[in-house]
């Protein structure tokens, strides 16, 4: 089995259980936007929470497995840019993206946001004119070495 397969097992599975990434999260006792990560095939997981992962879904050991092997990251990305929710967000990037690196290097200096050490929620806030979609990314600051 390859991540392609075992993105397809567990997205199935999922769908049949009608269980959420929440519950998923709460089940192997790790964020659910990291868990969906994984389970699309972005991420790797640690033997132990895949177990609870694959046996939350009624899956067996060799999802477990596939879930623990390093990824080709962002391998989608063509095919997933056409989508209107991803397009919207690498619209922010585009317009916003600058502006983000003058504000953080004014803030922080010369350097980067770390997608290694990082953490990303996704929360939903009520409203009346419209519900609104709350995205918090957490990276550590990296400085530029300069030698």
């Amino acid at each position: 089995m390859d991540k392609h397969l075992m993105r397809e097992t567990i997205l199935e599975a999922k769908r049949q259980k009608g269980v959420s990434w929440e519950s998923l999260g709460k089940a192997t006792g790790m964020s659910p936007v990291f868990i969906c990560s994984a389970c699309l095939g972005e991420n790797s997981m640690e033997l132990e929470q895949a177990k609870a992962l694959a046996g939350a879904l009624d899956l067996g050991d060799d999802i477990a497995s596939i879930l623990t092997e390093y990824p080709n990251k962002g391998q989608r990305a063509a095919e997933m840019i056409t989508d209107p929710l991803v397009y919207r967000l690498n619209e922010v990037v585009m317009v916003y993206g600058e502006t983000l690196k003058e504000v953080i290097q004014e803030k922080f200096g010369d350097g980067i946001m770390s997608a290694i050490d990082f953490t990303m929620d996704v929360d939903k806030q009520e409203d009346p004119k419209g519900d609104r979609v709350i995205l918090t990314l957490n990276g550590k600051f990296l400085p530029y070495k300069r030698w």
